[in-house]
């Protein structure tokens, strides 16, 4: 039996184009597993964030409270220290921030509204709040207060960060009342 020519024999193979298909499939399926894992971690970030954000403002809606219940076992104006005149830190019209761990009191953010200084937090404790050596996060805490009418008050905290270019606020509102 004789073997056929050498220009009759057919290669055995991938051809150029199939090799280009199957490298170009494989590159999309990477880069689609890349974005995926990206806006999982995005997401995940983001809504660690706003958690964070949720608790640092109802840690303020606390603190609130815990100088009026003060000042009425105190037997003082229910808003002393908090917006009963105009030098109080959180009269209608001024910004202020309350330090938990610190302070029984609110503080007058000195720059202004919308110009409260960043929270800090406690490498070791994980608490929040101004302490100058704790480190530096990106939330910063604000709060006003509005006069409702003599026996109400209405209690709004901010909580703005940053992550990038990317701007994110949370903000609450409730009404405390003189009991």
């Amino acid at each position: 039996m004789s073997k056929p020519p050498k220009h009759m024999i057919k290669a055995k193979g991938f051809t150029l184009v199939e090799s280009l298909v199957a490298v170009s499939m494989l590159v999309l399926a990477i880069i689609g597993a890349t974005q995926v894992s990206q806006t999982t971690l995005s997401s995940y970030i983001f809504s660690k964030d706003q958690v964070i954000a949720f608790y640092l403002a109802q840690e303020g809606f606390e603190q609130v409270r815990n100088i009026r219940d003060a000042n009425n076992l105190k037997g003082q104006n229910w808003l002393t220290g908090i917006a009963a005149q105009a030098g109080d830190p959180c009269f209608p019209g001024k910004a202020c921030t309350v330090d938990p761990v610190f302070s029984s009191e609110a503080i007058n953010c000195p720059s202004g509204p919308d110009h409260c200084p960043n929270l800090r937090q406690d490498p070791v404790t994980g608490f929040y709040g101004y302490n100058a050596p704790w480190t530096e996060t990106v939330f910063r805490r604000e709060i006003r207060v509005s006069t409702v009418n003599s026996n109400e008050v209405s209690i709004t905290v901010t909580v703005d960060w940053s992550k990038g270019v990317v701007a994110r606020q949370f903000r609450a509102r409730e009404n405390l009342l003189n009991w």
